[in-house]
């Protein structure tokens, strides 16, 4: 899974084409560690997606940008554009649908 920056952020995941999972997440967030080895599985499980995550605490400034007010959020980008959205603790099905 790739840790996004500000720097590697529109590299990384507007101009990647297809599908890019983002994850919003800080490690002082329990339901963001109870989600990360979901988002991990999925990563392993579906080369065909991009997984990413950004830790907000480190990148104020992408969780300012994408209106990130609560974590975990997921964010789901095609395009260079958000497709889905959605926020807290999810299943790997639910998360899956979103794609």
């Amino acid at each position: 899974m790739l840790e996004i920056t500000k720097d590697n952020f529109d590299k990384e995941v507007l101009m990647h084409r297809g599908p890019v999972l983002v994850d919003f997440w800080a490690p002082r967030c329990m339901p963001c560690r109870m989600l990360a080895p979901i988002i991990e599985e999925i990563s392993e499980e579906r080369p065909d997606i991009k997984v990413c995550k950004i830790d907000v605490d480190k990148e104020p400034e992408l969780a300012i940008r994408y209106s990130i007010f609560s974590i975990p959020t997921l964010m789901v980008f095609n395009n260079a554009q958000v497709s889905n959205k959605v926020i807290g603790l999810h299943t790997k099905e639910q998360i899956l649908q979103l794609l």
